[in-house]
């Protein structure tokens, strides 16, 4: 199509459209003037869309523009520009950090104490020292002391070990060791652990981490005795338990008949000696480590002392072994024990 008052560019093209202001009104104007002097009728004037770019280069206007319908040309508006909000700003920075005073005063779940600064940033990947940074918010109490929430019964050994290094008294090892382990005081840690009764507790555990299921089974001794003592609405309830360190017999005339002191077997015959004994709850077997003396009797005393950590009174007797036979002149031979579990 011809456009009326513009002429082409010497290759064969209509020139690019300038996007000035004024452009488009003068444009109207004196189209509908010409149309007035020939006697024509004005034609309906094509809708205006306005479009919304932010880009400035010529080609980019060029693209923005399209034919309003095949018989009529469409002028518009030059692109509205938009403001620049200047996104890439970045966040409003924090505030500075906050300046403690060199004596702080201190208010932990109700307990008051009163440090220096330099004593709870002793340590520099602790929780206290993290607190009191600068970096974090602390509430305060009325009176102006800094509040943790978190009881304070045991934070002034928390306070001494930060001072001097001091160290609990032995009664309060397992509950300073719980707000060490609270305040992430490595150091702290790493001494009570080194200590009694911590030290015998690793040893202690170590023993029992031979023992298959040993928690699960402590659990169901609780919960048998319990649902027995209900049943029965008595004051106490008896389980038997079988606590055996070997699974084969034991007796030594039996041992030599076996491949080893270790008694290994033969899938065949380890079936033969597949059994379970007629009891409430079995503990073993477990293959002690080289030149170990733990024996039964270390895993009752644990049974027994991990009962009474749980506020459960227990008393325990040997009242024989399972007589169940086995294969020709074997017999189990596993000693069954007696629990008393007491509950008022």
């Amino acid at each position: 199509m011809q456009h009326n008052g513009a002429g082409e560019s010497p290759n064969g093209e209509p020139p690019p459209l300038s996007f000035s202001a004024a452009a488009p009104l003068q444009m109207a104007t004196s189209r509908v003037r010409r149309f007035a002097q020939e006697g024509r009728t004005v034609p309906p004037q094509p809708r205006v869309m306005v479009v919304f770019s932010a880009a400035s280069d010529t080609e980019n206007q060029r693209d923005a523009m399209s034919g309003a319908d095949t018989g009529e040309e469409e002028y518009r508006k030059p692109a509205i520009p938009v403001p620049n909000l200047n996104l890439g700003k970045s966040l409003r920075t924090l505030d500075a950090p906050e300046e403690f005073p060199e004596v702080i005063p201190l208010n932990v779940g109700g307990t008051y104490f009163t440090t220096r600064l330099s004593t709870l940033r002793r340590y520099e990947d602790t929780m206290l020292a993290a607190m009191f940074s600068g970096r974090h918010h602390i509430p305060r109490d009325a009176e102006g002391r800094y509040f943790i929430d978190r009881d304070g019964a045991y934070f002034g050994d928390i306070l001494n070990f930060l001072r001097e290094g001091e160290l609990p008294q032995r009664d309060h090892v397992r509950a300073v060791h719980r707000e060490a382990q609270y305040y992430a005081i490595g150091p702290l840690l790493e001494s009570l652990e080194d200590t009694q009764p911590l030290t015998g507790e690793k040893v202690r555990q170590a023993f029992l981490d031979l023992l298959p299921y040993y928690k699960e089974n402590l659990e169901r001794i609780v919960e048998i005795a319990k649902l027995r003592a209900m049943q029965r609405k008595a004051r106490f309830a008896k389980l038997k338990i079988c606590v055996y360190k070997e699974e084969m017999p034991i007796t030594p005339y039996e041992r030599p008949l076996f491949n080893s002191l270790r008694f290994e077997r033969s899938e065949s015959e380890a079936k033969l000696f597949e059994h379970h004994c007629d009891v409430d709850v079995s503990f073993g077997p477990w293959e002690a480590v080289a030149g170990s003396v733990a024996d039964v009797y270390d895993l009752l005393h644990c049974i027994v002392s991990d009962l009474a950590e749980r506020g459960i009174s227990a008393d325990q007797q040997c009242i024989g072994v399972c007589d169940k036979h086995l294969i020709n002149h074997y017999y189990c031979k596993r000693p069954i024990y007696e629990f008393k579990i007491t509950w008022w």
